[in-house]
């Protein structure tokens, strides 16, 4: 018995993908029109800016480019080349843009370019506009905060995997006769901390991988509808001098975690001074915010009274744990009774200020502490020691039991804002453009963030909150 195989041609392939995207669409610019005004969500400087641009009327509209570049994210449309195919394939859609001629691509980049700044600010208040809808939706759910950070890879050569291979090629001829050295791992310390073509897109590891990219952070709530975005380039960095340097080291997750944590206050600040009527009471977060600094800003300057924050191994110690009386004093291990020495208060550099304490049996010897304990729970001379922190209590009692049922149940809503990065990076097609230029990759990030935005209150309004992420099954 023979099979036959039909051979599908690029012409069949183009005329299918042409007959889906036409199908429905028709219909759904009708709903859009109806439940959607999109002008009225344009910032008035915004139309200042562009139409003062040029002293003239421009042959495209401000509203054009805007449902261009939106409908782009919706329909999960990768490039702008291929957004402009459509344009001129499918009349509806030209119609519904504004657009009597499909404009070029270096037209579409350039608004991106030019007006990034009023993209950002259509954001923020599309982010107001949405607040009453969410509480409306889920009042628990939209009085929690999620924070979280991922990058966007640029279209570099550093990206490129010869460009490491080339190094390791390299190294082995010169260190042949040398098997101790390693490398790949010496290819990855010759690797530049920055692309040459874009200085934005630095070394980093996301996602499990060494990358460069544009690294942001972003805030989401419980529902996992966007709330503020922050990209942490040079400019981020001298609005907030305060916040340390990331570094480099050997341990690439510990570059990650501290690039996280020391993220957060200023996002925050700048969050809530953009949003100042906002008042979340729960965060949640991952273990690279498990710090005292972090407890003290969320409970403190930012007043949350619920922090879902686990603990993070790397914090805990592999000795028995110390107790603490009702004076908050830690206590031996070995005998509750005990109460451990007070050594003094510390302060260091790049580290919490913190007490020090002391195994209760040791003794001052020539300027040294000794333990003279029968059976001491460390091997160290000086005995057992721990520390006291300021915002300790908080962190062990952050406002709801530690390996509750509820907290088991709420620190899962902290998905939420993976889920939101992974739906801008692939349904929204974030990811993956070929664009090596910083502002244009912003710009990108801002418009899928204002097309979610937009999906919200276009499910809103038309009573179907199962299509609050996404709008597409009302082409298909």
């Amino acid at each position: 018995m023979s099979t036959k195989y039909h051979q599908i041609s690029l012409k069949e392939i183009f005329s299918e993908c042409q007959d889906m995207f036409t199908s429905d669409v028709p219909s759904f610019f009708k709903l859009l029109e109806e439940h959607l005004d999109l002008e009225s969500f344009i910032p008035h400087t915004f139309y200042n800016a562009f139409y003062r641009s040029l002293g003239r009327n421009r042959l495209f509209p401000l509203s054009g480019f805007l449902s261009a570049l939106i409908l782009q994210k919706i329909f999960s449309i990768p490039t702008d080349a291929l957004l402009i195919l459509f344009l001129k394939l499918c009349k509806e859609l030209r119609d519904f843009c504004g657009f009597s001629k499909v404009p070029d691509a270096p037209l579409f980049t350039r608004f991106k370019q030019n007006f990034l700044p009023f993209i950002e600010q259509m954001f923020n208040q599309l982010v107001d506009f949405t607040e009453p809808l969410c509480q409306a939706i889920d009042a628990s759910l939209a009085q929690m905060l999620t924070f979280d950070t991922s990058g966007i890879e640029l279209y570099v050569s550093e990206n490129n995997p010869k460009t490491l291979n080339a190094f390791i090629r390299r190294l082995k001829a010169y260190y042949k006769d040398k098997p101790a050295v390693d490398p790949h791992k010496m290819a990855y310390g010759l690797m530049p901390a920055q692309a040459a073509a874009c200085p934005e897109a630095k070394q980093l590891y996301i996602n499990g991988h060494f990358c460069y990219a544009d690294k942001f952070a972003i805030l989401t709530n419980g529902l996992g509808i966007v709330r503020h975005i922050a990209f942490l380039d040079d400019a981020f960095k001298r609005a907030h001098p305060e916040m340390p340097l990331e570094k480099r080291s050997d341990s690439p997750d510990t570059d990650k975690s501290i690039g996280d944590a020391a993220s957060l206050k200023p996002v925050l600040s700048d969050f809530f001074s953009r949003h100042p009527t906002f008042h979340p009471d729960t965060f949640l977060g991952d273990a690279a915010f498990d710090t005292m600094d972090t407890y003290g800003s969320l409970n403190h300057d930012f007043h949350f009274s619920r922090v879902l924050i686990p603990y993070n191994p790397r914090n805990k110690s592999a000795l028995a744990p110390v107790g603490y009386n009702l004076y908050g004093y830690p206590t031996c291990p070995k005998d509750a009774a005990l109460e451990m020495k007070y050594l003094g208060h510390c302060h260091e550099k790049g580290r919490a200020d913190r007490n020090k304490w002391g195994c209760p049996r040791v003794h001052m010897v020539k300027g040294q502490w000794l333990c003279d304990c029968a059976s001491p729970c460390t091997s160290a001379k000086k005995g057992r020691t721990t520390y006291t922190y300021e915002n300790m209590d908080f962190r062990m009692f952050p406002g709801i039991q530690r390996g509750s049922p509820q907290w088991d149940c709420l620190y899962r809503v902290r998905t939420s804002v993976e889920r939101t990065i992974q739906h801008f990076k692939v349904n929204l097609c974030v990811a993956g453009r070929r664009s090596r230029n910083h502002a244009t990759t912003k710009a990108d990030v801002f418009l899928a963030g204002i097309a979610s935005l937009l999906t919200v209150i276009v499910a809103q309004r038309i009573g179907c909150p199962q299509y609050l992420r996404n709008l597409k099954p009302l082409v298909a």
